[in-house]
């Protein structure tokens, strides 16, 4: 079996989480009476520290209702250069909420609140700002870690231009299990927040978002304009339950693994800003990215393809120690972007 470093949305269910599905209790969650999914909402709104929250499909939609819930037509939401809402979710702001993104700069992820504050639309000739958004982890900048000041400073700006704060926080457990901190520590600071159940915990799919009740009431609203309203989805929820129940102290093992790996990839040659592994993914700078991936997974080792020279690797709770190990034997040294041709 090839070791596969894709993403850690790759993982498949435990015989324990299987089992915790099957036995889950379930009813028909479009009329609010799946007691599993009502348990999941009410964990995850009580961890974050919101008044309610919502379980849905995918991080994607959990962003997305999350905006529409925040913004009117015309706006701008305010986001990390490389933001997972504008790269990586096909333009959905602007589809479905007739919102625009302002972007602004963001080294190893982590933007300057001054330009947040700068980035504020306040003319007339400008779209008003109707939300700004941090990504924590920073997926596109490497998995890299939003500190806490630099929340707190941010938080100051939307609290004195009164424009909400929203976290993109589907690696926010990622970031937890970083500083070391409980999840409350970082999103007491947010009016809303979307956390995946399906990345680094490793539930099979599915997304929070939370927030005020009136908010998530919005927000449920939109779930159904998207299509999200799922009948006995409690069979799903009871995975959310079991991986926060879990998962959460899986993690630094997987940050520990990213760390060996990518010390093992410089070792050997390869293009990698160890100031950047802070979590569980590790990015390499290489000549040709899809010819590079394509050259690894004959050798065994699946990667992904982030742009023309990046490739991803990404550590979680099904590679171990001994995959680690195998992966940088059938890596190998760096490849002449000759051979890789």
């Amino acid at each position: 079996m090839p070791i596969d470093l894709r993403s850690d949305t790759v993982t498949t269910p435990t015989s324990e989480l299987r089992q915790a599905m099957l036995t889950a209790l379930v009813g028909d969650d479009v009329y609010g009476e799946d007691p599993t999914v009502n348990a999941l909402q009410d964990k995850v709104a009580a961890m974050l520290g919101f008044e309610a929250a919502l379980f849905v499909p995918s991080g994607v939609m959990a962003n997305q209702v999350a905006i529409a819930a925040h913004v009117q037509r015309g706006e701008e939401v305010i986001c990390a250069a490389g933001a997972h809402i504008y790269e990586y979710e096909l333009g959905m702001m602007a589809a479905f909420s007739g919102a625009a993104p302002r972007f602004v700069p963001a080294p190893l992820g982590v933007p300057d609140a001054a330009d947040v504050r700068r980035a504020i639309g306040r003319s007339v000739h400008q779209s008003p700002t109707g939300l700004i958004a941090l990504e924590n982890t920073h997926n596109k900048a490497g998995g890299c870690v939003v500190p806490l000041e630099v929340i707190a400073a941010i938080r100051e700006v939307s609290l004195t231009e009164g424009i909400p704060l929203h976290l993109d926080g589907a690696r926010v457990w990622n970031a937890v299990a970083a500083l070391g901190v409980q999840p409350l520590e970082i999103t007491k600071h947010f009016d809303s927040a979307a956390v995946c159940l399906s990345k680094g915990l490793g539930a099979p799919v599915g997304s929070v978002v939370a927030g005020s009740a009136a908010f998530i009431k919005q927000c449920h609203r939109y779930r159904k304009m998207m299509g999200g309203g799922m009948r006995q989805a409690g069979i799903l929820a009871a995975a959310g339950l079991h991986v926060l129940e879990h998962g959460l102290q899986r993690l630094p093992a997987d940050h520990k693994r990213a760390r060996r790996l990518a010390d093992g990839l410089v070792a050997a040659g390869w293009q990698v800003n160890l100031a950047a592994v802070q979590t569980n993914m590790v990015y390499i700078t290489v000549p040709d990215a899809a010819a590079t991936v394509t050259a690894w997974a004959a050798r065994g080792v699946r990667a992904g393809v982030m742009g023309a020279t990046s490739v991803r690797l990404v550590t979680h709770f099904q590679i171990s120690d001994a995959d680690i190990d195998t992966a940088l034997e059938l890596i190998g040294s760096a490849i002449p972007e000759a051979v890789l041709a």
